[in-house]
């Protein structure tokens, strides 16, 4: 099984079979009934042992003052991570969930955004990432605006805000706690390993939609979170359009994708958001193990 991934990745003996058994346990934690909080907790563990040469990062060439990184295995594959503000790497896209890593250069940020109906787990491979996330107040709380583009905002509360930084790096959200929208600014340069379940789909109600968040004080009306806590941890989100400077360019694939969704973005619908990729045959799908891009 992991022989099928072998050619592709950091040349250890722990590497391939690891990111495979990623693979496996999310292919067996993540189907159309609702996984257990007993499997999560083991996804979970087996992600926080997942590091940079699981995914074909080498960690000589993470510390590069120049601003580059290395995708894959030799200096052909080395790309200027200042030249593009992003670089998104494609794991596994399915109908249950995707597998996905993000490298950022320092400063590089992906907006406050949400996650509906979603869980994600996310492993910081290496480098120091700012989180800010917050999670919906219940019942929801809406008011009326007219100074902002949205003709509404609503009230959430802040859930994580800090500085994540390997090998500490492992997390998760649900679909209503855990911080399910939130927005990711590199420190340093960092890569991060992503698995949502489900994954995006617009017709399936699963459309990635950005917001801003405003001060407690812009809207309140003075009694949203009495006994609640302060003010500082409540925020107005707006929802806006998709920022237009918002681009990821796609790194050297691990695996050819089965769907072509990226973080919730249609090609038609958003462009730069977008890349295409040969995607596996029938039988590799069935079989399920993870099929190798050629080089």
């Amino acid at each position: 099984m992991c022989a099928r991934i072998r050619g592709l990745l950091t040349m250890t003996k722990k590497s391939p079979c690891s990111i495979q058994a990623l693979y496996d346990l999310c292919k067996k934690t993540f189907t159309p009934s609702q996984p257990s909080s007993q499997a999560i907790h083991k996804l979970y563990s087996l992600l926080d042992t997942i590091g940079p040469d699981d995914v074909g990062l080498k960690d000589e060439s993470l510390e590069d003052e120049r601003g580059h990184g290395l995708f894959g295995l030799n200096v052909f594959n080395r790309v200027d991570c200042w030249a593009q503000p992003l670089t998104y790497v494609d794991i596994h896209e399915g109908q249950n969930f995707t597998m996905c890593m993000f490298c950022f250069p320092t400063s590089a940020v992906i907006p406050l955004h949400d996650h509906p109906g979603m869980t994600v787990l996310s492993k910081v491979l290496y480098g120091s990432l700012h989180v800010k996330a917050y999670d919906w107040v219940e019942p929801a709380c809406i008011r009326k605006s007219e100074r902002v583009g949205h003709p509404t905002v609503r009230l959430a509360r802040l859930a994580v805000d800090k500085v994540v930084t390997a090998p500490r790096g492992t997390s998760v959200l649900y679909p209503k706690s855990g911080g399910n929208l939130h927005w990711f600014t590199a420190i340093t340069p960092c890569a991060v390993l992503d698995i949502l379940a489900p994954p995006y789909l617009e017709a399936a109600g699963r459309r990635c939609t950005y917001y801003h968040d405003y001060p407690y004080s812009s809207f309140a009306q003075g009694d949203e979170i009495a006994g609640n806590g302060k003010e500082e941890d409540y925020a107005w989100l707006d929802v806006v359009d998709t920022p237009e400077d918002l681009y990821m360019r796609p790194g050297r694939s691990l695996i050819s994708p089965t769907t072509k969704y990226c973080h919730g973005i249609q090609k038609k619908m958003e462009g730069p958001y977008y890349f295409d990729k040969e995607s596996t045959t029938a039988a590799d799908r069935e079989q399920g193990d993870l099929k190798a891009s050629p080089a």
